[in-house]
Formats: structure tokens, C-alpha cells, sequence
């Protein structure tokens, strides 16, 4: 982890946390008056596992939240009693839960799911270990893949 400064002026200040986070993963941005009148922004900041996309790269033309929710949840409830569902049901439970967790207003809880649901995957997977841990990452490139399958297809 480390940590970057950045002087911009104060209306740049969004912007500029935003496109850090495409680079890196990012904490929240503390922000302060620089003695000229632009904005001191400070971010703690980890550089990205190599292959693992954002959230909006990997979630470019899913369906939308509500839909994509209610295709997983039709899928769990169809399914007979002690049922194994296969790999595209928790990769689709994770994706989903994966965006919520990221929404505006999201519950920490929210992200808690997503992340177990992410390790549980993973697991499933037997993924290698990556610097960080980050299954939620890991998410996000299985769902990129399988959604470029999808279409292709």
C-alpha cells in the first residue's frame, strides 16, 4: 500500500479520484485547502492485480441489477432441495452481489456479502492466492470472460 498526493483544482478533485481508481485500488479520498486556493487530495492506494478489470469494464452491458438478481434467485428457488448448482449460478450470485456492494448507499453488509460470496467462488475454483486477496477482483474477471463467452456465443 501507499499513499498519493495529489494538488488539482478543487472542481478537478472527483474526476481525479475517479480515474485513480481505474489504476489502482483506491481508499476514500481525504481532501484538503492547498495554501493557493486548489484542493490537497490525499489516497491510500494499492496497484491492481494484473487481469483484473474494473467494475465498470467487467459489468459493461449486464443486465440491469434488479433483472440479474431475480435470474439468480429464479435459478435458487427452481432448483430441487439439496441440489448442486453449477459454477455459472455462483459466478452470477457473486457478479451480482458484486454490484450491489459497489452501488451508492450500499450497506456495509452488502459488501460483506459480496465478499463471501466472491471467497466462495474462488473457492470453488481452487483460484490461486493473489497479492491483496482479492476475490471480489477475481469476480470481476471471471464475469468479464464469461460474459464475452456469452455473446460470442
Amino acid at each position: 500500500m501507499f499513499e498519493i498526493r495529489i494538488i488539482c483544482d478543487p472542481a478537478e478533485s472527483e474526476r481525479v479520484v475517479r480515474e485513480l481508481g481505474t489504476c489502482f485500488r483506491t481508499g476514500p479520498a481525504r481532501q484538503y485547502p492547498a495554501r493557493d486556493g486548489r484542493a490537497r487530495l490525499y489516497v491510500s492506494a494499492e496497484h491492481r492485480p494484473i487481469g483484473r478489470p474494473t467494475p465498470e469494464e467487467a459489468y459493461e452491458g449486464a443486465p440491469a441489477i434488479l433483472d440479474a438478481l431475480a435470474a439468480v434467485t429464479a435459478t435458487a428457488a427452481d432448483a430441487k432441495c439439496f441440489t448442486a448448482l453449477d459454477r455459472d449460478y455462483y459466478l452470477r450470485k457473486a457478479a451480482v452481489l458484486n454490484r450491489i456492494a459497489l452501488a451508492s448507499g450500499a450497506d456495509p453488509r452488502d459488501a460483506q456479502a459480496a465478499e463471501d460470496a466472491a471467497a466462495h467462488l474462488a473457492d470453488m475454483d481452487n483460484a490461486p492466492p493473489v497479492a491483496g486477496h482479492d476475490p471480489r477482483g477475481y469476480v470481476r474477471q471471471q464475469y468479464a470472460q464469461w460474459a464475452s463467452t456469452c455473446k460470442a456465443a
